[in-house]
């Protein structure tokens, strides 16, 4: 096995990743075997040798112009309820499903566990998983039809997941209509000379391939095949640690459709330049993301003449997807292009040591979801309040926002809007908790409390 991994790794100059070979046992020496002969080395070598010659594209910004945009305020009451109508026959005609990204772990919450099960609710102690998940479970109930979820872990995530999801009886959600898979892995490199790292004696070092390796993902498990043969036309997409996510909102859904978009983004208004958010912007032609951190200061500056930011729009990691344009790109092999990041990886070096650099030392590669923008022959954003849509938990105690303390208190500030606007009474301070099963929406509140009803401090409406 050996002379045939040798065969394998002597083009790309990777023989090193065998030079501990023979102190392994043959379980160990069969998994170093299986990663090595899942990469695509020619791949490696090439990705390696973009990166080392990468250009600085960041002039080209300051000819970006905002996108084309459904503006809170701007659009009237009939398109609002039009595109509401639509997202919602469409819902109930059983041609939508989720895209529920849950790879991460709740490391920097000091939660060592998929961040999916971090309890957040700030009186029910109920997970991301539990409130999201109930959010779906609410859809299906008010559209009457089935809403299938597909969920992304990661390597690092997976079986834990499955376990919780197990234990939990997937929420409520029938076996049936909840797919669990798990997206890619890619291995990191030198960054002086592009050797690929070892984790340990008998293993690469390997990270997940980004959120943009849903696309592949998908295709792999026949997750794509699957939509295709239960009529779903539409796929909304979100990530797990965003538990004010309108999963699912009808208008959006709605807009989309009713734009002929095949790619529709959710955004928020930037309050300053350097909010930490992705630019939605038209370049070229094209509609694009411009990470927070490729924005230069001048760019991110520039000003309208009523002194209001010129690229405004703050991708939050919503969107909604055409499935048949999800399928189109799929099977292109350069579908997405690598990006590279620079990190600090512990290594075994030649001596069979653990190094642990204390300067970025690696390469890294990812992809990500949006840079399928410019494929789409149509996109739109449609602009929503951040208050009512986005709290993602990001951050451990001490930091200034996205911490469990500020999430929770965006989330009792959305319950308590939830309860004012059906017609129910609550004081600013009061702690409250609505479980989404019981009401999506004020209008579907309504219906269950009697309106001029007193809210006390600590409730849960379940």
């Amino acid at each position: 096995m050996k002379e045939e991994l040798l065969t394998i790794l002597r083009p790309y100059h990777q023989e090193h990743l065998l030079a501990f070979w023979d102190e392994l046992d043959q379980e160990e020496q069969a998994h170093l075997a299986e990663q090595i002969k899942a990469i695509d080395l020619a791949l490696i070598t090439k990705m390696y040798a973009a990166c080392c010659t990468e250009t600085n594209h960041s002039q080209n910004t300051l000819l970006a112009e905002p996108p084309v945009a459904v503006r809170m305020g701007a659009s009237t009451d009939v398109d609002q309820r039009a595109a509401e109508q639509a997202g919602l026959a469409a819902l109930a005609d059983g041609t939508v499903g989720v895209a529920l990204v849950a790879g991460g772990q709740g490391s920097r919450l000091g939660f060592d566990h998929p961040k999916g099960m971090y309890p957040i609710g700030p009186i029910s102690g109920s997970t991301l998983f539990d409130i999201l998940f109930g959010k779906v479970i609410a859809t299906r109930s008010r559209a009457k039809a089935s809403v299938p979820i597909y969920l992304m872990t990661s390597p690092a995530t997976h079986q834990e997941t499955l376990a919780y999801l197990n234990r939990e009886q997937n929420f409520g959600i029938p076996a049936a209509e909840i797919m669990v898979f798990c997206q890619g892995t890619m291995p990191a490199v030198d960054a002086t000379n592009g050797k690929l790292l070892l984790k340990s004696k008998s293993s690469l070092f390997l990270s997940p391939d980004g959120h943009g390796g849903m696309l592949a993902a998908l295709n792999r498990c026949e997750a794509l095949r699957d939509m295709q043969r239960r009529g779903i036309k539409h796929l909304f997409y979100f990530q797990v640690d965003n538990p004010l996510a309108t999963v699912c909102d009808p208008a959006l859904i709605g807009h989309h459709i009713l734009a002929r978009s095949e790619y529709t983004l959710q955004v928020i208004a930037k309050q300053a330049p350097e909010d930490k958010v992705g630019n939605v912007v038209q370049l070229e032609g094209q509609t694009q993301i411009i990470e927070y951190s490729d924005l230069p200061a001048e760019t991110a500056n520039l000003r309208n003449p009523d002194g209001s930011l010129k690229l405004w729009a703050g991708s939050i990691a919503v969107h909604v997807f055409d499935v048949d344009f999800l399928c189109r790109l799929a099977v292109q092999r350069d579908a997405l292009p690598i990006h590279y990041a620079r990190k600090m990886v512990n290594f075994v070096d030649s001596d069979g040591k653990i190094c642990q650099p204390i300067e970025p030392n690696a390469i890294k590669f990812e992809q990500f979801i949006f840079d399928l923008l410019p494929s789409a022959s149509s996109t739109i954003t449609v602009e929503v309040d951040p208050a009512m849509a986005f709290a993602p938990l990001k951050n451990g105690p001490g930091e200034k926002t996205d911490t469990a303390e500020h999430v929770q208190q965006q989330l009792m500030h959305f319950y308590r809007q939830t309860l004012r606007a059906a017609g129910l009474q609550v004081a600013e301070t009061a702690r409250v908790e609505i479980d989404p099963r019981f009401a999506l929406t004020p209008g579907l509140l309504k219906n269950k409390i009697a309106a001029g009803s007193v809210i006390k401090d600590g409730t849960y409406v379940h």
